[in-house]
């Protein structure tokens, strides 16, 4: 199995090389709330009929299933 083309790794680790530490974590904590956001919109869309409760708990329970993995 062939992995993915990536055109703009080189140019993306360059990036990442040029920025700070203190950058880079930004970057990161930005990532990571964007992921988060296109996962709640993803359950917005899976589920068009349930509350904001139930959203949010469907979100914690779903996140609980990925840190609790023992792979």
């Amino acid at each position: 199995m062939n992995p993915k083309p990536r055109p703009n790794h080189k140019l993306y680790i360059e990036v990442l090389r040029r920025m700070t530490p203190e950058q880079r974590l930004l970057k990161a904590f930005e990532l990571t709330r964007f992921a988060n956001d296109l996962f709640k919109q993803g359950l917005k869309l899976r589920y068009p009929d349930a509350s904001e409760a139930e959203l949010k708990r469907i979100y914690f329970e779903r996140i609980a299933l990925c840190h609790n993995r023992k792979d």
